[in-house]
């Protein structure tokens, strides 16, 4: 009986998936935490305070997910690993890396450990939006082509502000770097000796198309005279989704006990994955992969350009469509910066007496609340605004607070903040011609809240299915193992072919209540004026207290200089 495997890297964690073929039962799962996490605040190797916005990651905490996921889902599921045919991994992005010709990351070699631009910069590493801003002006300036297919705007999270910043900041690492390789790419490499770099991150991440490659030189010329050739460590060859890159090297298969003749597909993002693992085929669907942050996905069968998107990318889905992407930077995240900091010992105490976890009682708490009872808003940009702004530097905002407002009120109005960010991405789409009858919602986030579910179908108008598997983008990585693999080998020769087959069931649909759609139409008429007034028209107040913030740190850091070596 074939198995195959999906390696998906989060933010915070790695998922590994043994996924069974014939039946697309998920026999085991195994969750590895990275022992270093989310380097944000110091470097592991000196201890230096990392400057703000920074994002960083430990490469070897994604090898620690291979060398302990694998062997855990293998023992607990007793196949025999001989029937394990084919392997692939997703990560989330843009999450980049210096390596050197071999592909070993800069980072942990002597002489460069203790420079923070020798690290994998994390996706959200925020710390380029200046050069991205640079990048914008440069492309309006030049009435670049290309920006069209990104919604008007460049991200700060994306491939080339993140080189460029090196590029500037750190010469030396930028020279003795070979590759700044996408990390799902990293992975691959490591596991087959090849670097095989895929299509899917070199299109919504670094401006790629197959039509016309990247944007020419004269463009990044404008953006840095110096910087005159954008391929070097980018590379000019990209393989489409589902390709094989090799199998296994055999050090690697042996460590990890499986076969050396395990095909692994190439990279993948983690949102673009999960679209046929939750059974995507057809335009009209929208898909939200929630977690930290969400992504939202959908497909058309003729390119559409629009403003307020991340990318659209013909076959960055699926083959034989347009994939578009869009998202929000802060979801999971933010209910979590509100628990952990402002949730009272009081509160804490009262859900460990009903025996339920903080989240669990804030949501029984919140879900008798009918909307706009509480008198607050929101806005959802703790981690910038993704989709359709584009803005990095925007910042969260909460109106109506009073003496009293209560700590689920809050928290509900945070929840409500995320489904009126994704109507306002659903009307964008909508404007442009793009009609949604549909969504479909993955991720933990997705699973654990049905309160959350419910405020979208209710916010949005529109049904929202979830899926049943906890661990939709290794599932998806797992079936694009199956495509790498092959019919010959028990697996697929398309991801058409494999998606009826293997896609994730249905957990729960939540209908929308006509009742509390209209409420929140109400509602959301105050979101988008409060969403245009704070990011399009006042959007400098935003701009201006970061600046405030960014100079008092550096004032912070100066004094503290002083004060040591005075």
């Amino acid at each position: 009986m074939p198995y195959t495997i999906g390696v998906d890297y989060g933010t915070q964690s790695g998922r590994v998936v043994l996924l069974n073929i014939d039946n697309g039962c998920e026999m085991a799962v195994s969750v590895v935490p990275y022992a270093h996490g989310v380097i944000d605040e110091i470097l592991p190797t000196t201890g230096a305070k990392l400057p703000v916005d920074f994002a960083l990651q430990h490469p070897l905490d994604y090898i620690d997910v291979l060398d302990r996921g694998i062997p855990a889902v293998l023992k607990e599921s007793g196949i025999n690993p001989a029937e394990v045919i084919g392997l692939g991994v997703d990560f989330t992005s843009c999450t980049v890396l210096p390596v050197n010709e071999d592909g070993v990351p800069l980072c942990i070699l002597p002489g460069w450990q203790e420079r923070p631009h020798a690290w994998p910069k994390l996706w959200k590493h925020h710390a380029a939006q200046p050069i991205a801003d640079r990048i914008n002006d440069a492309a309006n300036k030049l009435n670049c082509e290309f920006l069209h297919r990104y919604g008007g705007r460049i991200s700060s999270e994306w491939y080339f502000p993140k080189l460029i910043e090196v590029f500037e900041q750190d010469r030396d690492v930028y020279n003795a770097m070979f590759r700044f390789v996408e990390a799902t790419d990293w992975v691959v490499w490591y596991l087959t000796g090849n670097e095989c770099r895929n299509s899917c991150t070199a299109g919504y991440k670094a401006m790629w198309s197959e039509e016309t490659g990247v944007p020419p030189r004269e463009f990044f010329a404008a953006v840095n005279p110096d910087f005159l050739n954008p391929t070097e460590k980018l590379g000019d060859l990209f393989y489409p989704l589902g390709t094989r890159a090799s199998c296994l090297r055999p050090d690697v298969a042996s460590k990890l006990g499986l076969s050396p003749n395990v095909a692994v597909a190439v990279g993948n993002v983690d949102a673009m994955v999960s679209a046929p693992s939750v059974g995507l085929q057809a335009p009209g669907t929208f898909v939200m992969v929630m977690g930290t942050s969400i992504c939202h996905l959908t497909i058309t069968e003729q390119e559409i350009l629009m403003p307020g998107i991340t990318g659209v990318v013909k076959d960055g889905i699926l083959p034989g469509f347009y994939g578009y992407e869009a998202g929000q930077a802060a979801v999971g995240d933010m209910f979590e910066w509100f628990v952990k900091r402002y949730v009272s010992p009081e509160e804490r105490e009262q859900a460990k007496r009903k025996g339920l976890s903080i989240y669990e009682y804030l949501e029984s708490e919140a879900e008798v609340l009918a909307p706009g009872e509480s008198g607050l808003i929101a806005l959802d940009w703790w981690n910038g605004n993704r989709s359709i702004l584009s803005d990095a530097d925007l910042s969260g905002v909460i109106v109506g607070l009073t003496l009293k407002t209560l700590p689920h009120e809050l928290y509900r109005t945070l929840l409500e903040s995320t489904a009126f960010g994704t109507k306002r991405i659903l009307d964008n789409f909508a404007e442009h011609g793009i009609e949604i009858t549909n969504m479909i919602a993955c991720g933990g986030v997705a699973q654990k809240s049905s309160l959350l579910m419910q405020i979208y179908a209710d916010v949005c108008g529109l049904p929202v299915a979830v899926c049943s598997s906890t661990e939709v983008p290794a599932r998806g990585a797992a079936i694009f193992g199956a495509v790498a693999a092959g019919s010959n080998a028990g697996g697929f020769d398309s991801i058409q072919e494999a998606i009826p087959k293997l896609a994730s069931p249905i957990l729960k649909t939540y209908i929308p209540d006509p009742d509390r759609h209209r409420q929140y139409r109400d509602m959301y008429q105050i979101y988008w004026d409060l969403y245009d007034m704070f990011g399009r028209d006042r959007a400098d107040w935003m701009h201006r207290l970061k600046e405030m913030r960014l100079g008092s740190s550096q004032t912070s850091k100066q004094t503290t200089l002083t004060h040591l070596f005075t």
